[in-house]
């Protein structure tokens, strides 16, 4: 059980995609502009990335490595991805099409988003079981979303504030990100 929980937490805190492996940057960057936009991508995210996970767990224990086809894996895992995207795309452009259309270009992007897919080829490299890869996927999921509405409340706060020309816009949100960053990889000397 410990275990588990310390895959968790590695995941969302320790191991952060966006503030320690740096993937996933571009929806990071873009979409925390507003905390509601960067709230529900991170729920996107958690819900692709945990079902991601536990499908590429199952595809890659069941059928790819079994078959020796585990040279597939990357392309498999995309076509996975890429299906629950569309799914997400599809629930929410009919139940919240103000949503669908304030996360514009970025929902498509969790497609390609290399943090979903990083987190699938880790799990196949750190030999997870099924569980462990569900609950690798949710907590590095948990660490996504934590980051980009931290930095969502950062930017919420710095637009409200009297900044020197040359540190507005872009170059403020780079600084801003890579503090979160130093103060994420404090969290790396955790040991339990």
């Amino acid at each position: 059980m410990k275990e588990l929980i310390l895959i968790m937490i590695g995941g969302a805190l320790i191991n952060n995609v966006v503030l320690n492996q740096f993937l996933g940057i571009c929806s990071f960057l873009g979409v925390s502009k507003q905390m509601k936009a960067s709230a529900s991508l991170g729920m996107a995210v958690i819900f692709v990335m945990t079902i991601a996970s536990a499908v590429a767990s199952l595809l890659y224990d069941f059928v790819l490595k079994p078959l020796g086809l585990d040279f597939m894996k990357t392309i498999v895992f995309i076509l996975v991805i890429a299906a629950l995207v569309q799914i997400v795309e599809m629930f929410l452009k009919k139940t919240s099409p103000a949503l669908y259309k304030s996360l514009g270009i970025y929902l498509p992007l969790i497609t390609t988003n290399c943090a979903v897919l990083g987190v699938a080829l880790t799990n196949v490299q750190n030999e997870y079981n099924f569980l462990e890869s569900v609950l690798a996927g949710f907590g590095t999921a948990v660490g996504y979303t934590l980051a980009i509405v931290l930095l969502a409340s950062i930017r919420t706060r710095i637009r409200e504030e009297d900044l020197p020309a040359p540190l507005r816009g872009a170059p403020i949100v780079l600084i801003s990100a890579a503090l979160m960053s130093i103060a994420f990889m404090g969290f790396s000397g955790l040991s339990f």
